[in-house]
């Protein structure tokens, strides 16, 4: 009887020390994010906002894994210009590269800023890019080429307009004038009498046009708001030159390469969750963003459809040169500009020029 109460004894010690084994460890996982530009900055406070809780809701789904978010934004670790590369030499884990001041290590993601006059409208540009992106591995590879994952690409801006120190009306009123854009879109300028493009960053903008090393700037109403551009520059030519994707969230491929699978999958979900997200409020924003620039003191002149046309016909086929350069680096570019004009054609979009099937002459 002693014998048989010991082994019950010591059966219940074993069962209930088995039930008292903690569950398998959450992994925690070190995430550096970084950008240039300001936490302030649309698509900065959205990764803080909406990317970093979605990818943990997601994580915590299972309890796997968790990370360990550590931010740095506004020049702490890189430049706007310098994320891209911050990301290759592994200062960032995850980084929101601004593509259009790499148009040479990233060519292929000028697409829509070589199609101006197409689609004003950030989320059909960013699905459009991004299913491109996703296609065709050329887009992709220029990120493996620069020790990076390529995740989605985000358009924060509904379309570019020119904003000005003076009125302008027309067409006509830009020539000989001094504008200043971010990259691509210094070429919309050729074909415009005397124009000069003037190089600079959204966070340079303001100082150009108050101190009169431009008359204008390109940029869209969200960031004229948010870096109080009717300070300096009271006027808005509504052009509507188009949505151009400039962000893409890319991560270290050394890092990539040591994260488990889930994560891996959880962050390649969120990213595109993240673009059409961003692209949205960029969309919903953009008549309120309008709105207050007026309230700030603003004045909204819309171009005529003549001079849009004008201006469009006026301009070299950029487009039809960016895909013969990828071209001939034995890239599909031609295929990939007539697969984003045919993807916006089908979503509704009319362009004043189709910069794939070019019937314009200069």
């Amino acid at each position: 009887m002693i014998g048989l109460m010991t082994r019950r004894t010591v059966m219940a010690a074993l069962l209930a020390g088995a039930t008292a084994l903690p569950a398998a460890a959450t992994e925690t996982i070190k995430a550096v994010v970084i950008d240039g530009y300001p936490a302030r900055a649309l698509w900065v406070k959205e990764f803080t906002n909406f990317f970093i809780p979605e990818v943990d809701k997601r994580l915590a789904e299972t309890g796997n894994y968790k990370m360990d978010w550590q931010e740095s934004y506004g020049g702490t670790i890189v430049k706007p210009k310098g994320v891209l590369e911050g990301v290759k030499l592994g200062l960032g884990d995850i980084g929101i590269v601004t593509t259009i001041f790499h148009s040479s290590k990233l060519p292929s993601q000028g697409i829509s800023a070589v199609t101006p006059f197409v689609a004003a409208d950030s989320r059909a540009v960013a699905k459009a890019v991004d299913e491109i992106a996703k296609e065709y591995p050329a887009m992709q590879a220029e990120f493996d080429a620069q020790n990076q994952v390529y995740l989605a690409t985000g358009v924060v801006l509904d379309t570019y307009q020119v904003f000005s120190r003076e009125k302008v009306e027309s067409l006509s009123d830009l020539e000989g004038q001094k504008i200043a854009g971010a990259g691509m879109n210094l070429r919309y300028l050729e074909g415009i009498e005397g124009a000069a493009g003037v190089r600079g960053g959204l966070t340079d903008f303001y100082n150009m046009v108050q101190t009169g090393l431009v008359d204008h700037a390109m940029l869209w109403p969200e960031a004229a708001k948010t870096f109080k551009i009717a300070e300096v520059a009271p006027y808005m030519l509504k052009a509507d030159l188009g949505a151009v994707n400039s962000k893409t969230i890319t991560v270290n491929k050394d890092y990539w390469n040591k994260l488990p699978d889930e994560v891996k999958d959880v962050l390649q979900e969120v990213a595109v969750a993240y673009r059409d997200h961003v692209a949205g409020i960029a969309m919903d924003r953009a008549e309120a963003s309008r709105e207050a620039y007026v309230a700030d003191g603003g004045t909204i002149v819309e171009m005529s459809a003549e001079d849009r046309e004008a201006w469009a016909r006026a301009m070299p086929n950029i487009a039809a040169e960016w895909a013969e350069g990828l071209d001939a680096a034995g890239q599909p570019g031609s295929e990939m500009l007539a697969a984003y004009m045919g993807k916006l054609k089908d979503a509704g979009f009319e362009p004043v020029r189709d910069w794939a099937d070019d019937d314009m002459t200069n």
